[in-house]
């Protein structure tokens, strides 16, 4: 492990010596087009900005955002604070994650504790490391938002014989600190510790106070961090670098006397993101919006844990901010407080409340954390928890309603699933430094247990979780404005086949032909552009055996794109063998439609055409 960290160190100081023979600032030249890239993919991945409470990009097109954290191993010390022991796994990582799993963005995890082990001194050596493992996403088409993970603030308040763990804050920041010998008492989840663990909410609060001057010190190293980022990326690889998340779950510690979750919010966090703000503009991030997360409670789903918050005082924060948040169902996670299974529609209210909340404050939403333990004795509602989740993320209608009411789906939610760690049940972890204390199994921090992938013993990346669930059509780039989407990806709960989101019988050919099938049902208003509307196509849609219906045309089995070829198909930029469905339509203002399904084999001509009568009379009667 030793020698591990050592090379580590040591490509990175050769990669710093190297930008030191560049001129100071200077960014690397331009790289060429990513493989597979089409005429528009470079103008569009110019630039992500927020324009009506939506992700665009540079041909305006809305953006969806989808991933995964990379990772959890950052929050352990095996790899020296890094993601991944190689650029290698973290190019074998990307490929994986967009080929698997679907993604087109992944949240990527940075340490304090690595970036600043000496208070003042930025260690560009692990700078390096981090760049470089970052631009092997970047190569692979995938857009990033670094985030500065903490949980329970530091590994390094807790004492080796410790049964829970942190990370996050450097050792000089804790040794700046008087705090309190940590004890969670009996706590039987980790994230107890948060409330409970005396050394964790005093900690948490000199932090949020700048106690010692700690605060200060973070936002000066986040600067640099972000100036070494910019200047180390070249400007290509820069742009898909859509924005920094500045802090992990935010928690006051405790309160002042007289002060609310809600007023700490107003008088302590925004502050907070106003100098983090101001941090990146003067690091050459102008641009790019900070990630910003409300209060860590504010959407609990256990009334005795839930805090008002959601930057209710922040009023209009406008483009320069996005709302981020979490959500687990800490009810299910339980295993006491929700019995049974989730079902059709389960988190509707909860990610709808984000879409109202982002609403109001004049951006778009993020939910950058979401997952289920995947091991232990609630493992089994993970299928349909997750299902739930993802069907939230889709629209905010559930699937028994959705034919009937699809106006009111809202917008399409961004979110980064919790989480995607290659090296998930490999590690060797000395937990809290204690050799006799060496954890392997799971994710290896506080018995977690959440990556989606892992590692064969043939060394190649392998799903932990259904391929249905997490590879799935979704409109990554929307020509215009998508008004609703729904998929029904048909995942399993072991042998079952959960269908949320049945065709219903006024639809009978639709229903027809989409059969058993998956499916996915997008439809927006156009904006006049040349550039196509882009949907994720999974690989159980190969391009032979798909089905598109569409105002747009109908195809069963789809052709390869052209600019003059209205519904068809093409490799995802970034060389990575991922496909996308891309549909061209003219005019602006226009209400177009497209079902996506893998269902009936080679449908006949007359099936085709019966199933576009009836969606053409569905789409005019619900949007006219």
């Amino acid at each position: 492990m030793c020698m591990a960290k050592l090379r580590v160190r040591l490509c990175g100081v050769l990669v710093a010596l190297t930008g030191l023979l560049a001129a100071p600032g200077a960014r690397p030249a331009a790289a060429d087009s990513l493989p597979d890239s089409l005429w528009f993919d470079a103008q569009a991945s110019a630039t992500l900005t927020v324009q009506g409470g939506r992700f665009t990009d540079g041909l305006g097109r809305e953006v969806v955002l989808r991933g995964y954290n990379v990772s959890g191993e950052t929050k352990l010390e095996e790899n020296g604070g890094l993601p991944f022991s190689s650029v290698a796994d973290a190019r074998k990582s990307a490929t994986a994650l967009r080929t698997l799993g679907g993604g087109n963005t992944v949240r990527f995890l940075l340490s304090w504790a690595h970036a600043e082990p000496v208070r003042g001194q930025v260690d560009t050596a692990y700078l390096a490391a981090v760049t470089d493992q970052m631009r092997a996403f970047l190569d692979a088409g995938i857009r990033v938002y670094p985030d500065f993970h903490q949980d329970l603030y530091s590994r390094h308040l807790f004492n080796r014989g410790s049964w829970y763990t942190g990370d996050g804050a450097p050792k000089w920041a804790v040794e700046a600190g008087n705090h309190p010998a940590e004890s969670c008492g009996i706590c039987l989840f980790w994230g107890q510790n948060i409330t409970q663990n005396q050394a964790v909410t005093k900690a948490s609060y000199d932090f949020w106070h700048n106690a010692y001057g700690v605060q200060d010190a973070f936002l000066a190293t986040a600067q640099k961090t972000m100036e070494y980022i910019g200047q180390h990326l070249s400007g290509d690889e820069f742009a898909g670098v859509v924005g920094f998340d500045p802090f992990n779950e935010p928690y006051a510690g405790t309160y002042d006397s007289g002060q609310t979750s809600r007023t700490w919010e107003r008088d302590v966090l925004w502050p907070f993101y106003a100098r983090f703000r101001a941090r990146m503009d003067a690091a050459g991030w102008r641009d790019k919006p900070a990630f910003v997360e409300p209060n860590l409670f504010w959407n609990a789903d256990i009334s005795s844990q839930k805090q008002e918050g959601g930057l209710l005082d922040a009023a209009t924060i406008g483009p320069r901010y996005v709302f981020n948040t979490h959500f687990y169902d800490q009810k299910a996670i339980s295993g006491i407080l929700m019995w049974g299974k989730a079902g059709d529609g389960q988190y509707a209210t909860d990610f709808g409340t984000v879409r109202d909340r982002a609403g109001a404050l004049g951006t778009s939403a993020i939910v950058s954390e979401f997952g289920h333990p995947l091991s232990g004795s609630v493992a089994d509602k993970a299928p349909t928890v997750l299902k739930a989740m993802y069907q939230a993320l889709d629209s905010r209608v559930k699937g028994a309603s959705w034919w009937s009411d699809p106006a009111d789906s809202g917008p399409v939610l961004s979110g980064t699933q919790w989480q995607w760690d290659l090296y998930n049940g490999r590690h060797h972890e000395l937990m809290n430094g204690n050799p006799d204390k060496v954890l392997t199994s799971g994710d290896a921090w506080n018995d977690e247990d959440l990556s989606a992938v892992a590692l064969d013993d043939s060394g190649t990346p392998v799903l932990r979780q259904d391929a249905r669930l997490l590879d799935r059509l979704y409109p990554s780039a929307t020509a215009g404005t998508a008004v609703a989407f729904t998929y029904e990806d048909r995942s399993r709960d072991g042998s079952t086949t959960l269908t949320w989101n049945p065709v219903p019988s006024s639809l009978p050919n639709v229903a027809r032909l989409v059969g058993s099938g998956q499916y996915g049902l997008l439809v927006w208003r156009s904006n006049g552009s040349a550039a196509p509307t882009e949907l994720h196509l999974p690989a159980s849609f190969p391009a032979a055996s798909t089905t598109v219906v569409s105002d747009l045309g109908t195809t069963a089995g789809l052709p390869a794109y052209t600019r003059s070829t209205p519904v068809a198909v093409a490799n995802e930029a970034g060389g990575t063998g991922g496909k996308r469905l891309l549909l061209t339509a003219s005019g602006t203002g226009a209400v177009h439609y497209a079902l996506v399904t893998n269902g009936a084999t080679a449908p006949s001509a007359s099936l085709l055409s019966a199933a576009r009568t009836e969606l053409a009379a569905w789409a005019a009667k619900e949007f006219s």
